[in-house]
């Protein structure tokens, strides 16, 4: 593909680079930043490479953002990764850098970059730096892939999803006999919790409400976080472990952030669309694995409104097609 030597022109050309990921990243935004950046320096050795923007303390193993100032966005070529709309981008504003390349896996809501990398059939951005360091004389580290592997596996579920594809299987095989990564020693790593976020686990489980439409919600408030002393992010990094939960086609759950002054809400779906709900609210992701984040709890109530209509209308249409 063409993009892939447009891409690697790009990082050829330039001596400074940041890279940049979305608001509130996960392993996908966090494996595929440090992912690139370790591959450029390993090709590059003398190019100066920056990852910005927020971590997870959860995550800083993949990675520590760094600090820049005027004279380095001044020179640098910026890469957003992970990130679909500008107003998601964390740390930087992409206006400010003298060219920027955009590589994204979400469906396109606006064009920012003037290059721009969009596969909205691959399962992750950690595997689409992958195939771009396969696809052109840019070098894989071990490093790399650790932080892409931990993207990928997270993105997916452990290949559960329905996007992994044999291209995803092909790309991580060859990564992984590339670079001998123990890619099992990778997983403690990313699913071990705490005693006090699986007893937050068991509340959610005993206080998440279900309605006759098939939506399972629970709104957190700050109490409560503190009764079990977790954090905003916690409930989002355990909404995975209802994906099988019969009862349920759609779930989410909002949590009350103190620091950013609003909620998080992490959604998930097995059949609606949920991120066409979320776009006015500012919200977005994936068709069915999305996230947004509300000013308060009346807009979350409006947000569960419109999710159980929309859980209605999909068994409704499930049962006529029957």
């Amino acid at each position: 593909m063409r993009i892939y030597r447009q891409i690697y022109r790009k990082i050829k050309k330039y001596n400074s680079i940041v890279i940049a990921h979305h608001i509130g990243p996960d392993p996908d935004a966090l494996g595929s930043s440090f992912g690139l950046k370790n591959i450029i320096k390993k090709t590059f050795p003398n190019k100066r490479v920056y990852v910005v923007g927020s971590t997870a303390s959860k995550f800083r193993y993949i990675g520590i953002p760094d600090k820049i100032d005027e004279k380095i966005i001044e020179k640098s070529l910026l890469i957003v990764v992970d990130t679909p709309d500008i107003k998601r981008v964390d740390g930087v504003n992409p206006k400010q850098f003298k060219e920027c390349i955009k590589i994204d896996h979400h469906p396109f809501i606006e064009k920012f970059c003037a290059l721009e990398w969009i596969d909205d059939q691959a399962s992750s951005v950690s595997q689409m730096i992958i195939e771009l360091v396969y696809h052109t004389r840019l070098k894989m580290t071990k490093i790399a892939a650790t932080g892409l592997f931990t993207g990928l596996i997270a993105d997916t579920e452990r290949f559960l999803y329905d996007y992994t594809t044999p291209k995803t299987f092909e790309l991580v095989a060859r990564m992984i006999k590339d670079t001998n990564l123990e890619f099992t020693k990778l997983y403690p790593l990313l699913y071990m919790r705490t005693l006090k976020e699986m007893r937050f686990y068991a509340y959610i489980m005993t206080n998440l409400t279900v309605t006759e439409n098939g939506l399972g919600y629970i709104k957190i408030t700050d109490d409560i976080l503190d009764a079990y002393g977790v954090d905003s992010a916690t409930a989002g990094n355990l909404i995975n472990n209802f994906n099988y939960t019969e009862e349920m086609i759609v779930w989410a759950f909002f949590s009350s952030d103190r620091v950013n002054n609003n909620i998080r809400g992490s959604l998930r779906s097995r059949g609606p669309i949920i991120n066409d709900v979320l776009a006015p609210y500012g919200g977005g992701g994936h068709a069915l694995a999305a996230g947004v984040k509300p000013n308060d709890f009346e807009t979350v109530d409006e947000i569960i409104a419109k999710l159980d209509l929309l859980c209605k209308e999909y068994k409704e249409e499930c049962d006529t097609n029957d």
